[in-house]
């Protein structure tokens, strides 16, 4: 039987002394929690939301799965009342997608909604679903945006109207550009784009991604210094898409050709549009109509209930909006735009700017192609705002994003996150860094005004958020919060970060956990109850392989795979690309001295990849998903790994492993070097390659393991150069055994004389520097873990016992909990935790 999820604690009580610690009564079990096959559907398949569906936000959107609309058009109900016969009772106008945004705070208690299908004219299709039911508590966060009307109502009339939001600043800077930081950049890159021959080009969709990207330095500046030579070059590249007349194989290659060349024409469209002649208009309405009308089709229904269609959220989704500010208003296309319009912008209040069920302001997708989204993420709340006059950066996510930055990708460090390109280079990216610095600019968020500080030379090499920084001249705080804490938990996205010294890389150890609901698949891998550790912005331990592919045979096998991951095996088989596959993020505490998870990834190991996409994917590449390749699956029961850095230096991973018969077990360690293995010690150690540092792993286990490595991948990269090297997998084996424990002490310094040695005294109980810790490794007992300071009266316990507190015994209040008994803000605390059940966000 899969392991259940129990029932959320998470409380403190004031300081504790000899004296001071509560009375409790004996320990309570926690009620069971049924576990779901997955917590998010890639495609909606109920309504959303229902009873057994947590709000994150009121008001929450009304979604109706595509397949349940039959008609042209949809119409809600909402109400109090499960009659819908009360004053409040709110009936939408017909809606063309398949949700409805109420616009209005929903007060605390049962609310109740239905649905029906319409023609186009309002003719009902079909009767009213029956009621729906669902809970607001009056604890989720509040977003309410305006409606559609308010926002079309404030649109500007006249061109150029994209960037709208820069109207109130955009003469004082056109007086101040010469003097500007960035003016050189700005002409240097329209510079290159005066000297292109599109004649040359030939196909010139074909080479639209580098048009686009020409196409916006001559919009910026044209716009920016009204120089005529920059506006000309925009025409003629609008005058040569417009003549090539691309056939729709040439235009719908992908639907990033089509954005692209999109984003060409619309550039030019706008900044021009009083200049261009009637012919010359019509053109280019023509070729933004046939990209608008042929993805809208595609789009509508379909991504307010797909889980995150990438390349929509990332960029095409901006491009149709544009296309539709665009033309809402025009005399022949407006009355078929509008609609679309209202379309876009009501999608975005409902799944923007993460998804929609996602407010960490981390990114669920992984932090290496977070960059890619950051110009949509910039700019549509921009815009949004300032028609709307409405602050669309108040939503949770906004406000979390500047913090979430620092945590998952440090300054002049290497990425400690997770997903697709997360290994790609040795400090944030360009857009990274720019969108720190619009945060900063905008919300004053000091965590991010201290990241674009940091950064400050990769803002200035952005060029996608240039305009807004040349028309922003705003000054921002700098300092680093004063008050960081030492771990966050992302319960959303299902991540934990831990830093030694948050806002100093230089001497941070700092580590990254995940284990997510989302699963796996699209942008992320199979890393659940994985993790990554970086000492002073390089890997130590992290996942290996290389992005070169999205689905090719390294991909699949050596870079998505668990085999990838610093997780865990079981019989060679792991995770699915699913969001079958999922795990979750359970519990965690911290304080001064500990910081401390549990993930539970006991459902991760539950089959094949099924998805088509992958199923596509992997026949392309040749590769059978069966045991012999790690696919299939696993008598796994439980697999809940407990992480704690005990600061600064020392890393602990206790595993507890069940299966419902004897497998063999995988404990899975990558490196960018060569372990140098003490199999007697169970001891490992690696340097880094320009001496910056020592790490040493002793590893336990309650069975008899072996120990074992490779510096060669499953299935290689299709490219192999210089800048990818071989990397280093070590695998510590248990056979034939149905239930397993591993305790891993990791420490890691600049050199060995910085390691605190390990004594063991006996029954798995250790000595490490002033740290003390006791671990239950035989299988058959509970699970239990002890940690004390001989210094400082620090405490971690897990398990049943009563653990002391300043000479006193604590009272659990429940069995097999997490209690954390640190300082927080100067104040000594404890804090107890059982498993918190994750938001459910698909009807079971």
């Amino acid at each position: 039987m899969k392991h259940v999820f129990l029932i959320a604690l998470l409380f403190s009580l004031a300081a504790c002394t000899s004296d001071s610690l509560p009375p409790t009564d004996e320990p309570q079990e926690v009620p069971a929690v049924e576990v779901p096959d997955a917590y998010r559907d890639k495609i909606r398949t109920q309504p959303y939301p229902k009873a057994d569906n947590e709000l994150m936000i009121n008001p929450a959107p009304l979604i109706v799965p595509q397949s349940q609309k039959t008609g042209e058009m949809l119409e809600f109900a909402l109400s109090s009342s499960a009659s819908f016969n009360t004053s409040e009772t709110l009936v939408s106008t017909l809606q063309t997608g398949c949700f409805f945004n109420p616009h209005r705070v929903l007060k605390a208690g049962t609310w109740y909604w239905r649905f029906r299908s319409c023609a186009a004219d309002g003719t009902v299709a079909s009767e009213w679903s029956e009621a729906i039911a669902f809970e607001v508590t009056g604890d989720e966060a509040v977003f309410v945006t305006p409606s559609f009307a308010d926002f079309v109502c404030n649109a500007p009339r006249d061109y150029p109207r994209l960037y709208c939001f820069l109207a109130p600043r955009i003469d004082e800077a056109r007086r101040k550009v010469a003097s500007h930081s960035e003016y050189k950049a700005l002409l240097t890159r329209a510079a290159t784009a005066l000297d292109t021959n599109y004649q040359a080009l030939g196909d010139l969709c074909s080479q639209a991604s580098v048009l686009k990207a020409q196409a916006f330095w001559l919009y910026q500046a044209a716009y920016l210094t009204l120089q005529s030579c920059y506006a000309d070059k925009l025409h003629e590249m609008l005058e040569a898409f417009c003549m090539a007349s691309p056939s729709d194989g040439q235009l719908f290659a992908d639907n990033f050709t089509s954005s692209d060349v999109a984003i060409c024409c619309l550039l030019a469209y706008d900044l021009l549009h009083d200049r261009l002649d009637p012919a010359e208009r019509s053109a280019a309405e023509e070729l933004l109509m046939r990209v608008l009308r042929r993805y809208y089709k595609e789009n509508l229904g379909y991504q307010e209930n797909h889980i995150f269609d990438n390349h929509f959220w990332q960029q095409n989704m901006r491009t149709y909006f544009q296309i539709a500010f665009l033309l809402y208003d025009h005399p022949v296309y407006g009355s078929e735009v509008l609609p679309m319009l209202e379309y876009y912008y009501e999608l975005w209040t409902a799944r923007a700017p993460a998804g929609g069920f996602n407010l960490d302001g981390l990114w669920h997708n992984g932090t290496g192609y977070f960059p890619a989204n950051v110009h949509t993420l910039a700019y549509m709340p921009a815009l949004l705002s300032y028609v709307a006059r409405f602050d669309f950066l108040q939503h949770p996510w906004y406000r979390a994003s500047g913090q979430a930055l620092v945590y998952s990708f440090p300054p002049h460090s290497a990425s400690n996150g997770f997903g697709d390109a997360s290994e790609q280079g040795d400090t944030p990216n360009r857009l990274t860094a720019a969108f720190a610095d619009y945060l900063a600019r905008e919300t004053g968020d000091a965590y991010a005004g201290w990241y674009a500080a940091e950064c400050a030379d990769l803002v200035a090499q952005d060029y996608e958020l240039r305009l807004y920084r040349m028309c922003a001249d705003r000054t921002y705080d700098t300092v680093f919060p004063a008050d960081a804490s030492k771990m966050l938990w992302y319960e959303d996205t299902g991540e934990v970060a831990m830093h030694s010294h948050p806002g100093s890389t230089d001497d941070d150890l700092a580590l990254s956990f995940r284990s997510s609901t989302f699963g796996s698949g699209s942008h992320t891998t199979a890393s659940q109850n994985a993790f990554n550790l970086l000492y002073e912005g390089q890997p130590v331990y992290r996942s290996t392989g290389y992005y070169q592919n999205f689905s090719d045979a390294h991909n699949l096998m050596s870079y998505r795979h668990s085999r990838a991951h610093n997780t865990l095996l079981v019989n060679g088989i792991g995770q699915p690309y699913s969001t079958k596959g999922y795990g979750s993020v359970v519990r965690a505490l911290g304080g001064s001295h500990i910081s401390y998870c549990l993930g539970d990834a006991s459902h991760a190991y539950c089959g094949v990849s099924d998805d088509p996409m992958w199923v596509s994917a992997f026949e392309q590449a040749g590769i059978s998903q069966t045991p012999e390749n790690g696919f299939g699956d696993t008598p796994l029961n439980c697999y809940r790994r407990h992480v704690l850095m005990l600061h600064p230096d020392i890393l602990l991973v206790y595993d507890e492993l069940e299966a419902s018969e004897p497998v063999r077990w995988e404990w899975l360690l990558h490196s960018p070097v060569r372990f140098s293995i003490d199999e007697e010690q169970q001891m490992l150690t690696t340097a880094g390659a320009d001496g910056s540092y020592v790490a040493v792993t002793q590893l336990f286990c309650g069975e008899p393991f072996s120990l074992s490595q490779t510096d060669r991948f499953r299935v290689p990269p299709a490219q192999i150069t210089t800048a990818t090297p071989n990397q280093w997998h070590l695998t510590a084996t248990v056979e034939g055994s149905s239930a397993a424990r591993f305790l891993a002490v990791v420490r890691v310094g600049h050199t060995g004389a910085d390691i605190p040695l390990l004594r063991s005294t006996g029954n798995h109980i250790f000595e490490v520097g002033d740290w003390n810790i006791r671990a239950v490794l035989d299988a058959s007992q509970p699970a239990a873990l002890e940690v004390t300071h001989d210094a400082v009266p620090v405490v971690f316990s897990l398990g049943a016992d009563n653990p002391q507190i300043g000479g006193t015994p604590y009272m659990r209040r429940y069995a097999s909990s997490s209690v954390l008994y640190d300082e927080i803000d100067g104040v000594w605390q404890v804090q107890e935790a059982v498993d918190k059940t994750p938001v459910m966000t698909r009807n079971r």
